[in-house]
Order: structure tokens, then sequence, then C-alpha cells
């Protein structure tokens, strides 16, 4: 029951890991030993760097052992199952295999549920042969490969292996863009491959959405120094607007004499509008004045007792839903919310996923509802058939400046620093190469960055490549590592079946999006920003405005 291939790429992989380890470890002793001293070598600067390269080098060995456990673990229980006969009876297999589950919780001290979930993680991954080939070479980590098998899990077995071959296999039909796997956070690695499963999965993701809605709820979860965690499970339009609507007041409310920081604004901002009978911003000052949710928003939430009871104060404890008509009805978002909508899908001739920006894929059906009912400014994005890639924007009803950072807003997604998972709502545009040190104005020169890293930017020499027309900056590092983009990964769009996209009369059902001749629009009122002269007054009215969100 041993599984092809063996343990010996992973233990090649982690012998050549520790002598890598010996090897910096004795550059390191001849440093600290002062053997250099007199010559042009920065002691500090290299040791700096040494450890930077032990930390590169034992995450690669982490990674490796972490494909000979998951090997051994699968193996393990594997060979208890050839140990009983052919003929042996289904429960005789159970106790089997709980019983290698037992031995291997104990010998990780870990539980037996812990261990029974590492046995199916290790099964799931040892039967994606690419994905076990990276864990063995070290170049990606057990948390990555985790994801994949959490994600594949409901896919076909040919599913799973289009999903596998999409992110590890250049040569695979329109490979994923950018960063390979390994090299993107966890987080960032989960939200590229939960967007491809949403488009491929053999359920729609509009049947899979009608059974997560009935699954919404709030979760209270008492936590230590007086504090507690409210969580709330919700359609991801509505969340979206949520976040993105206590992050533009809290920065409405950001002044030098604000002493709370956005992070704290956020929660106090939620809570006023949850508790208040004012305004968001009155009530928001009040908690700021008394350290706390506002008074009034308190007394209503009073639990009855000695002292308290119903009215005995003059405040009702239904007077906040007095205040409120029409309780338990969610409003269609108002914030701003960016939401890119294949055409046929809007017009329900196919149910290709939407993508919601700071969000990733949404059903058909929630796109169309957010322009039916609350999206009251639209863009119009040209979307290259091909591949999926948005070529042009349109200015129908905004100023260019605000068409511009929307623009790049859509084409980077979050910030684009290494490792960053900052949505669009915080973050800066940021001229990549400043002005004064030869940068143009156009979109190629400019990215969305946090205003943490923005900051760093400017403070430490971590340089940004060219943005693209369609895609965010690399970076690379003060000690000259260099990090890939994170590329968006679109994919061609669905056609209707019978739909006939060329001149050349050939149905959409027989024609490849690679056969599509380049589209060039003719319409005014769509632009390529590149096309925009850096003398162009605009880019003054653009630099002037700040990114601000509605309400």
């Amino acid at each position: 029951m041993e599984i092809a291939g063996g343990v010996g790429t992973a233990m090649d992989g982690v012998l050549a890991s520790v002598a890598a380890l010996d090897a910096l470890d004795l550059e390191d002793a001849s440093l600290a030993s002062d053997a250099h001293a007199g010559t042009d070598v920065d002691v500090l600067q290299r040791r700096y760097e040494l450890r930077l390269e032990r930390l590169e080098v034992s995450s690669r060995l982490r990674a490796q052992l972490a494909a000979v456990e998951a090997r051994d673990a699968v193996e393990c229980v594997g060979f208890q199952h050839v140990m009983l006969a052919p003929d042996a009876p289904v429960h005789e297999r159970t106790f089997a295999e709980m019983s290698a589950v037992e031995e291997i919780a104990g010998v990780l001290t870990v539980s037996s549920g812990a261990a029974g979930a590492f046995v199916e993680q290790s099964r799931r991954v040892c039967a994606l042969p690419p994905v076990l080939a990276a864990l063995s070479t070290g170049d990606l980590s057990w948390q990555h490969a985790k994801i994949v098998a959490d994600e594949t899990e409901g896919l076909t077995l040919d599913g799973a292996a289009a999903l596998v071959a999409h992110l590890f296999d250049p040569d695979a039909p329109n490979p994923a863009r950018g960063a390979p796997p390994g090299e993107l956070v966890p987080s960032r690695f989960r939200t590229k491959v939960r967007s491809w499963r949403e488009r491929h999965h053999p359920e729609t993701l509009d049947k899979r959405h009608a059974k997560g809605v009935a699954d919404r709820r709030m979760e209270y979860t008492p936590d230590r120094d007086g504090m507690a965690w409210i969580s709330l499970h919700l359609p991801g339009d509505t969340a979206c607007a949520i976040w993105n609507r206590t992050t533009a007041t809290a920065r409405g409310l950001q002044s030098p004499n604000e002493p709370r920081t956005i992070t704290q604004l956020r929660p106090d901002i939620a809570a006023a509008l949850l508790l208040g009978t004012g305004s968001a911003t009155e009530n928001s000052a009040t908690a700021a004045r008394s350290g706390s949710v506002p008074a009034e928003a308190a007394a209503t939430d009073t639990a009855p007792g000695p002292g308290n009871a119903p009215g005995a104060d003059g405040v009702s404890d239904t007077a906040g839903l007095e205040a409120t008509p029409e309780i338990g009805k969610v409003p269609a978002p108002r914030a701003d919310v960016l939401v890119m909508v294949p055409v046929f899908s809007l017009l329900g001739q196919t149910d290709e996923p939407a993508v919601l920006d700071g969000f990733g894929p949404i059903p058909a059906s929630m796109a169309r509802k957010l322009v039916a009912d609350g999206a009251e400014s639209f863009y119009r994005v040209l979307v290259d058939p091909r591949d999926g890639a948005p070529l042009e924007i349109g200015r129908q009803r905004y100023r260019l400046p605000e068409t511009i950072k929307q623009w790049i807003r859509m084409r980077d997604g979050k910030c684009t620093f290494p490792g960053c998972s900052n949505h669009t709502p915080d973050n800066d545009t940021d001229h990549l190469t400043a002005w004064e040190h030869g940068g143009t104005t156009g979109t190629n020169n400019l990215a969305q960055l946090c205003p943490k890293h923005h900051r760093l930017k400017h403070a430490r020499p971590w340089i940004p490549d060219p943005a693209t027309h369609n895609g965010p900056p690399g970076w690379t590092s003060p000690t000259g590592r260099h990090y890939k983009p994170e590329h968006p990964d679109p994919e061609p769009t669905h056609w209707p079946p019978g739909i006939m996209p060329v001149s050349t009369g050939t149905p959409c059902m027989e024609a490849c999006p690679e056969d599509l001749p380049q589209w060039e629009p003719d319409d005014d009122q769509l632009i390529d920003l590149n096309d925009l002269s850096p003398e162009d007054p605009v880019w003054a009215e653009f630099f002037a405005k700040p990114f601000m969100l509605s309400v």
C-alpha cells in the first residue's frame, strides 16, 4: 500500500536542506569570529542576510518533512488494511483504521480527531501527484497543500485534476497567471483556488449560494479582559457593503482631533448603527466620549433586574425596534460596491459568476439583484472574450479622475505589496516611480498601496516593477528578493448556446476563444487610460481628488 514514488524525493530534499543549513551555520560562525575584520565585507548586513536564508531553507525543510509525514500517515492506514484478510468484514476494517489513527495520534501527541483529520487531508494530498511533488521539493507548504485538499472536496475526480493542472501545470489550457502557488501567502492562495473552484464546481454557484443563505447566522463569543466577539455569516454582497460603509464612515470621522485608529472606529461605528437612534457619526462621537457604545443604546439593551425593569428608567427594551419600521429587512447595498458582471450573465442568458471587488466570485442572480435593486452607478468595462481580461473602462457618468481610480481598483483588487490582503477601501493610489525620479503619470505607473506599505515604500528600498495595463506590479525587497505580482485570474467568458460571436458565421459552440480576432472598440465612451498624455490637465484633477467612498 505504498504511494507511487515513495519517500525518496522528499528525503533527498530533506538531506539537501539540512546540508544547506549546515553550510549557512558555518559561514555565520566564521563571520562571528572576526575572521573578516579589515575586509570589505559588511558583517552585520551579511549576518542579517544569512538569517533570512536560514528561514527560507528551514521553511523548505518543513514542507519536505510534511510530505514525508503525509505519505507515512496514509501508508500506516494502508498497511493495516492490507494485513487483513481480503474477505474481512467492514467492522474489522473500521477498527483497523481506528487503531492506526489512534497510534498516529499518540506518536504526534495530538487528539484522535486531529489525527483523523490529518490522515484524511494526507489522503487527498497524496491523491494529487502535482501537489505532493511540489510539497516534496519544498516548493509548497503543508498549509498550501491543505488548501488544495479542502477546495477540491466536492469536485469530481476530473474537476480536481483540472484545478490542480490549472495551478501547477504551466502547459495547461489557460494556466494560472502571476506568482506560483508557493509564493502566495496562504490566504491569497486560497482566494485564487476558491475563485477557480466557484466557476468550475459541478453544481452552479446560484444553487450552492441558495443553500448557504439558509445557514446565515450571528454568533456571540465571550473573550478575555471583558471583551467579546460578534460574527455575522451573511451573503457576500451584504457583508462587503457593510465593510465598505463602516470604512467610509471611519475615514470621514478621522481628523487631527480624532484619537481613534480606523481599526477602532469600525467597531464603534457598527455598534452605533446597531444600537443607536441617531446618525452613525453622532453615535460614534458619543462612543468616543464614553469609551463604549452610546449610553442610550446601552440602556435600551440592559437586561431586566432590580432598578432597571422595562420602563423603570423611561426607556423601553423595544425602543430601538420601534425606531426601525422595517426591522429584519436587509436593504440593498448603497455603499461603494464594484462588481464586474459578464453581459450575458447580466441578461440572464448564462449563469456565469460575477466578481465582487474585495470578495471574489458571486452568483449571477446576486449580481443581477445588485443592478436591479441597489446599485446607483455603473462603469462599462470591455472584457476580452478570449481570456476574460478587462480591456477598457467607460466614463459615461463619471469624471475621468474617478474612472481612473476605479480602473486601478478593479485591476489590482487589493494592496499590491507582497502578501498584503488589504482591500481597496483602505488603499491609496500611489506613483510606483515618483514624479521627481522620472516617473510618468499613467496607469502603468500607478498602483494600490495600503497606508502601512505606502509608508514603508518611501522609508526603505522596496522597489516596485512597472505595472501593466491589466496587471499589478511585482516587487523587489531590500535584499534583492523578487516577488512576482499576484495577477487576477480571469477566464474566457461563457457564451450562450447559438450566439454568433464573430462575423465569420462560426457558431460559438464550435469556435475557440483563441480564434477570436483582437477586439478594437470604436466607441468614444471607452478609453485606454495609457493613451492620455502626461500633460493632460485631467491628471492634476486626479491627484487632487481624495479616494472617498460613497455611503
